[in-house]
C-alpha cells in the first residue's frame, strides 16, 4: 500500500469502497468505473460533492456501468489487481494534486485522473449520465471553492439508497398495484401522522389482509396530491431490516449503518420511514454488549426527531411488541381487519385489469366472484384478498402456461441476441469499451424489435378466458378437496349418496338413510354453516360396519378413503392425555409439536373424524367436544383457532350393543318392512335411554342423530362376501390373473366364516385363510402365472383352484361361475 501514502483518508476509503464494488460485481480486476463508484459511495468528500450537483447519485451510476459492463461470473478471487488504465488515474491524480498544490491526494484529484486519462468504463458512465467531458475539467478547476463549501443537506444519501426503497417513486412509475376499499385506513395514518406526540402508526392484522397495501397506497395518495397540505411534500421509505444485518460481521456494524439511516432520515423532515414486519426489530442485530434496532430506535422516536410506520401481525404485536412497554407506548396501534366478500370482490375487481394485461387472459366478474367466495369457504387457513388474488394470479398463470405457443420467430431472435452477447464479452475482455457500448445499443434495439414483435404476436393470439372451473380446480389442489360449484352434477351426487353407501355399505339402510339425510341437509345450506357438516354417534354391534360406513362417508363426500381421520379413545383415558388432543401448554413437552387432533384438521380441513369407543374417554375431552360441535371451532395450544366446520364428526359407541344383539327380530328378511321401521324405532328409544345413562345431557343435544346399526343376517353377509372376493379378483387382475368364483362358493364361505356376535370381521379371516393363502402357494409353484385365468370353486367341502381354457370362458361363465373381471 506504499503507493497510496500521498493519499487522503478519505480518497483510500473511496478506494477501499472501489475494491468492494468489484468484489460485489465478480470482476478480477479494479477498473476506472469501480474508481468512480468508490468516490460517489464515500460521499462526504468534494468528489462526491461535484458529482452530487451534477446530478449523477450511486444508484444512477450502478445501473449505467452494468449496463455498460455486466457482473462477472465464477467465483470472487481473493486478490483483485489494478488495470493499467486505473494505475495511470493514480499517476494523473497525483500530478493534479501537485498543480493545486496540495499535499495529499484528495477525491477530487482522482475524479480530474479519469476525465484527464479520457477513455475507460469511467467515461462512458458519465457520458450516458448527460456529462460533457470536454467542459468538465475547467469547470471543476475554476469552481473548486464553490464544490468545496457545497452541502447537499444530507449527511450521505448512501445508506438511504442502500438499505431503503422509495415507495413514492414506485408509485410515479406505476409499479404500486391500485389500493381499493382501504380510505378509512389511510386516512387514520395520516391523522396519526400529524399527531404532535405519539405520530408513529403500526398497522395490525392478520397476515394477507393488506398492511402493506395500505402504506403503499398512502404514498400513492402522497403522489397525487390526494392528502392535506401538511403531508404533500412527505416520502415514504420502506426500510429493509434483513439488508441493514446482512454482512455486519463486526460489532458495532448492524448498529453504525441503522444509525446512518435514522441519521439521513432525522435530517430531511419530509422522509417517513416504513418498518414492515416491525417485529423483527425487537433483538434485531444484538449481540453481546451491543443495543437492538427498538433501542436505537427510541431516543429518536422520543424526540420525535424521527417518523416511522410499523405493520406486524396480532400474534407477533403481542409476543414482542407489547413486551417492550417502553417501544410500544411510543406507537399508535391501528387495526386492520379482513376485508368482507364483498369488498374483496371489489379489491379483486379494480386489479383485475393488471393480472389480465401480465398474463395475457380475460378475467370475467363471475370468476373474481368464485375466487373470493371459493377462498373464502375453503382456504380458512389464509384471508382476505390476499388468499382471492393468489387465486386468480395462480389460475392465470395456469391458463396462459397451458395455452401458450411458442412464434416461429422466437428461435431466430435468441440466435441473434446470443452472436451479440458474445461478440460484447470478447470486446469487454480485449477493454474494446467502444465497440462493446455499440454493440450493447444494437442488443437493446433487437430486444426492442423482439418485444413489438412479441406484443403482435399476443394482439392476434385471442385471450383466453380464466372460469370459475379453473378456480375450482386451483381450490381443489390446495385444499385436497373436489371444488365444484353447486351444479346439476353435483347435485345428483348429492342425491345419490345413500345409494352409493349403501352398496359399499350392505346391511345397514337404516344407518345410511339416516346419515345420508342429515348431509344433505347439511350441503345444501339448511344447517348452521359454522357448525361441523354433521356429528353422529354410531351405536351397534362389533363387525356390522360402523367405521367401514365412516370411510365409504370419506370416500363419497371428500374423495378418497384416507380423508378420515381415526382416534381410539381408550387412548385418552388419563386426565393428561386432554392436552394431547389440542396440543401442551407453553414449557411442557410437545408444546411444538402441536395437538393431535387440530393439527390434522388444519392440515386436512375436509375430513370425516371418527371417534372410536367415545364412552372411554376421560371427562375432560368432552368438555373440548362440546365448543367443536357447537361453534365448530377451537384454540389449541398456540393460540390457533381450528375450523371444524368442513369435517363429519362420528362417534362409536357399545352403549346397548348388547340389547341389539339379543334382540333376534330386528333385521330378520322375514319381517314385513313396516313391523322392521317399527322396531328400529322401538330399539332407537332403548339405544337413547342407554346414551343417557352413560353421557351428559348438554353433549347428546349437540349431537345431530344416533344411528343404530343392526346384526346382520345371512342374506346380507351373501353381499358382504361378494364384495370382499370382487376386490380380491381387483387385486389379482393387477397381477395379471382372471379370477372367477362359483356361487356355491359364496355360500360356503358364508356358512364358514359367518359369525352373529363377531359380524363380518370373520369373513375376512376365513378368505385369508382359505383362498389367498392357496392362490399365494400356487403362484409361487408356478401353477398359477401372469396370464392365466382361474376358476376358485369348492368340491367336498374344500376349495379347488383350476386353471381355465380361454376357448371354455364363456361356457364356464354362462353355466356356473360369475366373472369379476
Amino acid at each position: 500500500m506504499s503507493m497510496f501514502g500521498k493519499f487522503s483518508e478519505k480518497s483510500q476509503k473511496a478506494i477501499l469502497f472501489a475494491q468492494q464494488e468489484a468484489r460485489e460485481q465478480k470482476h478480477p480486476y479494479i477498473g476506472s468505473e469501480h474508481i468512480l463508484l468508490g468516490i460517489i459511495r464515500e460521499g462526504t468528500d468534494t468528489g462526491a460533492h461535484i458529482l452530487s450537483k451534477l446530478g449523477i447519485d450511486y444508484k444512477k451510476a450502478k445501473e449505467a456501468t452494468l449496463d455498460i459492463v455486466s457482473s462477472g461470473q465464477g467465483p470472487v478471487v481473493s486478490s483483485i489487481a489494478y488495470t493499467p488504465r486505473t494505475k495511470r488515474i493514480f499517476e494523473l491524480a497525483f500530478e493534479v494534486s501537485r498543480e493545486m498544490g496540495e499535499a495529499t491526494v484528495s477525491t477530487e484529484h482522482l475524479l480530474l485522473g479519469i476525465l484527464r486519462e479520457g477513455q475507460g468504463v469511467a467515461i462512458l458512465v458519465l457520458k450516458r449520465l448527460g456529462i460533457d467531458i470536454m467542459s468538465l475539467e475547467n469547470d471543476i478547476l475554476n469552481n473548486m471553492e464553490e464544490y468545496e463549501n457545497y452541502e447537499d443537506g444530507e449527511i450521505s444519501s448512501e445508506a438511504l439508497e442502500k438499505y431503503t426503497t422509495n415507495l413514492n417513486k414506485k408509485a410515479e412509475e406505476g409499479k404500486i398495484d391500485p389500493v381499493i376499499g382501504r380510505e378509512r385506513e389511510i386516512k387514520r395514518v395520516i391523522q396519526v401522522l400529524s399527531r404532535r406526540t405519539k405520530n408513529n402508526p403500526v398497522l395490525i392484522g392478520e397476515p394477507g389482509v393488506g398492511k402493506t397495501a395500505i402504506a403503499e397506497g398512502l404514498a400513492a395518495e402522497i403522489v397525487a396530491g390526494n392528502v392535506p397540505e401538511i403531508m404533500k411534500n412527505k416520502v415514504i421509505l420502506t426500510l429493509d431490516i434483513s439488508q441493514l444485518i446482512a454482512g455486519s460481521k463486526y460489532r458495532g456494524d448492524f448498529e453504525e449503518r441503522l444509525k446512518n439511516v435514522t441519521n439521513e432520515a432525522a435530517k430531511n423532515k419530509n422522509i417517513i420511514l416504513f418498518i414492515d414486519e416491525m417485529h423483527v426489530i425487537i433483538g434485531a442485530g444484538s449481540a453481546e454488549g451491543s443495543l437492538d434496532a427498538s433501542n436505537i430506535l427510541k431516543p429518536m422516536l422520543t424526540k420525535s426527531a424521527l417518523q416511522v410506520i410499523g405493520a406486524t401481525t396480532i400474534s407477533e404485536y403481542r409476543k414482542k411488541i407489547e413486551k417492550d412497554t417502553a417501544f410500544e407506548r411510543r406507537l399508535m396501534p391501528i387495526m386492520v381487519e379482513e376485508p368482507s366478500v364483498e369488498d374483496s370482490i371489489k379489491i379483486l375487481s379494480g386489479l383485475k385489469n393488471i393480472y389480465e394485461k401480465h398474463h395475457h387472459v380475460v378475467i370475467p366478474e363471475e370468476t373474481i366472484e368464485a375466487a373470493v367466495k371459493y377462498s373464502d369457504r375453503y382456504l380458512n387457513d389464509r384471508f382476505l384478498p390476499d388468499k382471492a388474488i393468489d387465486l386468480i394470479d395462480e389460475a392465470s398463470s395456469k391458463l396462459k402456461i397451458e395455452s401458450y405457443k411458442v412464434p416461429e420467430f422466437e428461435e431466430k431472435f435468441k440466435k441473434e441476441l446470443e452472436d451479440i452477447e458474445n461478440k460484447k464479452s470478447e470486446a469487454v475482455k480485449n477493454q474494446d469499451y467502444e465497440l462493446a457500448a455499440n454493440l450493447r445499443d444494437e442488443q437493446k434495439n433487437v430486444e426492442e424489435r423482439y418485444k413489438e414483435e412479441i406484443k403482435k404476436f399476443e394482439e392476434k393470439d385471442s385471450k383466453k378466458k380464466v372460469t370459475p372451473e379453473l378456480v375450482a380446480e386451483i381450490v381443489s389442489e390446495w385444499s385436497k378437496v373436489p371444488v365444484t360449484d353447486m351444479t346439476e352434477e353435483e347435485t345428483e351426487k348429492l342425491r345419490d349418496l345413500d345409494v352409493k353407501l349403501k352398496e359399499d355399505v350392505k346391511g345397514q339402510d337404516d344407518a345410511v338413510k339416516t346419515l345420508a339425510k342429515a348431509i344433505k341437509r347439511s350441503r345444501i345450506g339448511l344447517k348452521d354453516p359454522n357448525k361441523p357438516i354433521g356429528t353422529f354417534i354410531f351405536v351397534g354391534p362389533t363387525g356390522v360396519g360402523k367405521t367401514f360406513l365412516a370411510k365409504s362417508l370419506a370416500k363419497n363426500l371428500f374423495g378418497k378413503e384416507e380423508n378420515m381421520i381415526r382416534f381410539d379413545m381408550s387412548e385418552y383415558m388419563e386426565k393428561f392425555t386432554v392436552s394431547r388432543l389440542v396440543g401442551s401448554p407453553p414449557g411442557y413437552v410437545g408444546y411444538e409439536e402441536g395437538g393431535e387432533l387440530t393439527e390434522a384438521v388444519r392440515t386436512h380441513p375436509y375430513s370425516v373424524i371418527l371417534l372410536d369407543e367415545i364412552e372411554k374417554a376421560h371427562p375432560d375431552i368432552f368438555n373440548i367436544l362440546l365448543q367443536i360441535l357447537d361453534e365448530g371451532r377451537v384454540t389449541d395450544s398456540k393460540g390457533r383457532t381450528v375450523n371444524f366446520k368442513d369435517t363429519v364428526i362420528i362417534m362409536t359407541s357399545n352403549a346397548g350393543a348388547n340389547l341389539l344383539a339379543k334382540n333376534s327380530v330386528l333385521g330378520f328378511s322375514t319381517s314385513e318392512s313396516s313391523e322392521k321401521k317399527n322396531e328400529y324405532e322401538n330399539m332407537k328409544k332403548i339405544i337413547n335411554e342407554s346414551l343417557k345413562q352413560k353421557f351428559r345431557p348438554e353433549f347428546l343435544n349437540r349431537v345431530d342423530d344416533v344411528v343404530i346399526f343392526k346384526t346382520l343376517e345371512k342374506t346380507e353377509i351373501k353381499d358382504i362376501v361378494k364384495n370382499m372376493l370382487d376386490k380380491l379378483s381387483d387385486r389379482l387382475s393387477e397381477m395379471g390373473i382372471k379370477a372367477n368364483y362359483t356361487n356355491k362358493l359364496i355360500n360356503f364361505l358364508v356358512d364358514e366364516g359367518y359369525d352373529k356376535v363377531f359380524g363380518a370381521r370373520p369373513l375376512q379371516r376365513t378368505i385369508t385363510k382359505l383362498i389367498e393363502d392357496k392362490i399365494a402357494d400356487e403362484f409361487l409353484d408356478g401353477k398359477i402365472k401372469d396370464g392365466d385365468e382361474i376358476l376358485v370353486d369348492v368340491k367336498y367341502k374344500k376349495i379347488q383352484i383350476e386353471k381355465v381354457k380361454r376357448t371354455k370362458q364363456k361356457e364356464n361363465e354362462k353355466e356356473n361361475s360369475v366373472s369379476v373381471q
